[in-house]
């Protein structure tokens, strides 16, 4: 296993020349606990009533968990994303660090 002995690199903005530092520190990634605990709520579908086209509280129900799980996650990663400037800047320190 090789490691790298070179400095630190300052990781500035786009005009800094380096690619910005990324952080997964959201607030919005708290959200993506809601599709985590809210199946675990048990009262919500532990009962036949009501049913939706022939089929129980407990198959629909999970049917829009799902849709939950799916809705949340774009609402994050909307949230969340870079901006066209940072990603132009990754890209770019990507292709410095390839010549290299």
């Amino acid at each position: 296993m090789a490691t790298s002995s070179s400095p630190a690199r300052d990781r500035g903005g786009p005009g800094g020349g380096l690619a910005p530092r990324r952080s997964d520190r959201s607030p919005w990634n708290w959200l993506l606990l809601v599709p985590i605990v809210v199946p675990l709520l048990v009262p919500l579908y532990n009962d036949l009533e009501p049913t939706l086209f022939g089929w129980p509280r407990f198959y629909w129900l999970q049917l829009l968990f799902v849709a939950l799980g799916v809705l949340t996650t774009v609402i994050v990663y909307r949230m969340t994303r870079r901006s066209s400037d940072e990603r132009a800047a990754a890209r770019d320190a990507i292709a410095r660090d390839r010549e290299r």
